[in-house]
């Protein structure tokens, strides 16, 4: 598989410092370079993936921001973001790669679904959690993503209760893993596989959520 070039990370580094458009344009090659090397790991690993699932759909986010409707007004990303989408409601889930220095994560899960599928989640958790519980407790769950991430409400959402014992996982409006890297194992030979594997990982949570999605 591609690995992820030092001056992928080197050119990242330096758009976070200088985070305009004249900096940007005298760059452009760097920028380029780096676009470059992005496009080829996500080509290698979207064949990679295929062989382990089946999936809808690869992407590489774009570099520039919308400013719109943002304080920050800073023109461009100092991160590079790649998707994938799984196949058919069969497969629920979807797959996150994060790279910034001193930021970047292999990532996936459930990020803001829609309100019937929330509330199917929620009410999922309600009625039982000792299977979600067992999957977020699994050893090599732990090892690789901590815990469970997402923000979450407050207070219980509309239909449930405070005292609900899955209240913690009820209150939460995106339901995420993440599993850091350090730019040393970002750029190392190794980085492809652990991605590939970090995803493989996910699988017993996809296919728990996927069922209660499919209920």
């Amino acid at each position: 598989m591609t690995t992820i070039e030092a001056t992928t990370m080197t050119f990242l580094r330096d758009l976070s410092v200088n985070n305009n458009r004249d900096w940007f344009q005298e760059n452009k090659d760097q920028f380029e370079a780096a676009k470059s090397n992005l496009e080829a790991f996500k080509n290698s690993l979207w064949h990679a993936m295929n062989q382990v699932d089946v999936l809808d759909g690869i992407k590489l986010f774009r570099i520039y921001r919308d400013t719109r409707f943002s304080k920050d007004k800073s023109p461009y990303k100092n991160y590079f973001g790649l998707s994938m989408s799984r196949a058919t409601a069969k497969r629920r889930g979807g797959y996150y790669l994060h790279l910034e220095p001193g930021g970047s994560f292999v990532g996936g899960g459930f990020f803001g679904p829609n309100a019937p599928d929330t509330l199917l989640i929620r009410t999922a958790f309600s009625e039982d959690d000792r299977r979600i519980r067992q999957i977020l407790a699994d050893p090599a769950f732990v090892k690789l993503f901590g815990q469970l991430e997402g923000e979450a409400l407050k207070s219980a959402p509309r239909g449930f209760t405070n005292d609900d014992p899955a209240i913690d996982l009820i209150r939460m409006k995106s339901w995420i893993v993440r599993r850091p890297f350090t730019d040393a194992e970002v750029v190392s030979p190794q980085f492809p596989g652990e991605v590939v594997k970090t995803y493989i990982a996910m699988r017993p949570y996809f296919d728990y959520m996927t069922e209660v999605l499919s209920s």
